[in-house]
C-alpha cells in the first residue's frame, strides 16, 4: 500500500470515470467497490467509494455530492517512451474536449466540461 494516494472527488460519476481511465491505461485495475445500501445518502447500488490502479499508482474515487466540483486543478505526469505513445493516451485523455494551449507546449489542457480530463503533462 502506497502511504499517499490522490483522492478524486465526483459528483455521482465517480464509476464511470475510474472505468475510463482504465479503459485508457495498460496496467490498470479495480480495487475496491463500495455501493450505497438502502439508507442512501446515494441511490441503492451506486458507488459510494472505489479504488483503482493506473500503471501501479493507487487512486481513490468518491461520489461526494455537489458541494464539490470535478476540476482539473490538479495534475498528473505520466513518463512515457515515444512521442507516438504520448499521442495514443493523450487522444483517448482528451477525446471529445476542446484543447488549449501554447504553440509548441509540452504541456496541454482541455477545458473538462462532461469529461474526466485532468492536467496531464506530455513528454
Amino acid at each position: 500500500m502506497q502511504k499517499i494516494t490522490p483522492f478524486l472527488w465526483f459528483d455521482g460519476r465517480a464509476e464511470e470515470a475510474m472505468n475510463f481511465y482504465i479503459s485508457i491505461f495498460k496496467n490498470s485495475k479495480v480495487g475496491r467497490v463500495t455501493r450505497y445500501g438502502e439508507a442512501g445518502p446515494g441511490p441503492k447500488g451506486t458507488v459510494m467509494s472505489a479504488t483503482f490502479q493506473l500503471e501501479g499508482q493507487e487512486f481513490m474515487a468518491l461520489n461526494g455530492g455537489p458541494q464539490f466540483t470535478f476540476t482539473p486543478a490538479i495534475s498528473f505526469f505520466v513518463n512515457c517512451e515515444t512521442q507516438q505513445e504520448v499521442d495514443a493516451l493523450w487522444g483517448k485523455l482528451s477525446e471529445g474536449v476542446k484543447k488549449r494551449g501554447a504553440a509548441g507546449s509540452k504541456i496541454s489542457t482541455a477545458c473538462p466540461g462532461k469529461s474526466f480530463l485532468l492536467l496531464w503533462a506530455k513528454c
